[in-house]
């Protein structure tokens, strides 16, 4: 069985071409991800809505409903290999994903319309759910260097993903300004239970946020992570956006695994 070990921006998963074949994709999510210690797992299955579907699994063997950077990894995935052109669409359990080949290893993405957007969740923190079902997302600003400090917020960040604030649980993510547009991002994950060296559905909730607060003039965040830099234009209703995310992906290995 051959497992294409890819990232985007360093957010890394295991993926497969599962078309055709009946597999435990819980157990083997955690066995593969193992291996090289991934975020996520993900597999290309047929689909009757859209040129293929996602299957998307955490490292933990949990099942998400849509990846942002995930979905760039499998859009070049299907291109790579014949399975869909240069403009796709990917079925998700968040909804119908669109997705476009750039140029190079940049793939572009629309990610799923906010079905909730509340800026005062929890005090000054917001809450954001890309799609519907949507993926949950935390999002809070921070005043000081996030990477510098990110081992002493690693505990409180935790404590977000699971407070009765977000019924869900949620992803967690932080931002500091750095510019006009252009932030810094620190994501703690559900389901990988720790830093990710990015997050997409994490750095297009913020845009939402910051649009929807009116800080984002230019209509384009810049979002730094650890792993690379991610950028997403947000356009229409400051309620319900349209997020294009867009950003590089890395074939890092190709292994033949046995089932």
């Amino acid at each position: 069985m051959k497992v294409y070990h890819m990232n985007g921006a360093g957010n890394d998963f295991m993926v497969m071409d599962g078309r055709g074949l009946s597999l435990d994709y819980e157990a083997l999510s955690k066995k593969l991800c193992a291996m090289t210690g991934a975020d996520g797992f993900m597999a290309v299955d047929y689909s009757g809505t859209a040129d293929f579907k996602l299957h998307f699994y955490n490292s933990d063997g949990s099942r998400g409903e849509m990846c942002g950077n995930g979905a760039r990894c499998i859009c070049r995935f299907a291109n790579e290999l014949g399975i869909a052109g240069e403009t796709m669409t990917v079925e998700t359990d968040a909804g119908i994903v669109p997705g476009w080949h750039l140029q190079g290893e940049q793939y572009r993405v629309k990610l799923n319309t906010p079905g909730v957007l509340d800026l005062h969740r929890k005090g000054e923190i917001a809450y954001v759910e890309l799609g519907c079902p949507g993926v949950p997302h935390a999002v809070a600003e921070y005043p000081g260097d996030l990477w510098e400090n990110a081992d002493s917020l690693r505990e409180a960040m935790r404590a977000l993903r699971f407070d009765p604030a977000f019924p869900k649980g949620a992803n967690v993510n932080f931002y500091a300004w750095t510019g006009p547009g252009e932030v810094r991002m620190l994501t703690f994950e559900r389901g990988v239970e720790d830093f990710t060296l990015a997050c997409g559905t994490g750095c297009g909730s913020t845009a939402a946020v910051l649009n929807r607060k009116g800080r984002l003039p230019g209509g384009v965040l810049t979002a730094h992570n650890r792993g690379g830099t991610l950028r997403v234009a947000v356009s229409g209703d400051p309620v319900a956006p349209e997020l294009l995310l867009e950003g590089p992906t890395q074939i890092t290995e190709i292994l033949e695994v046995d089932e």
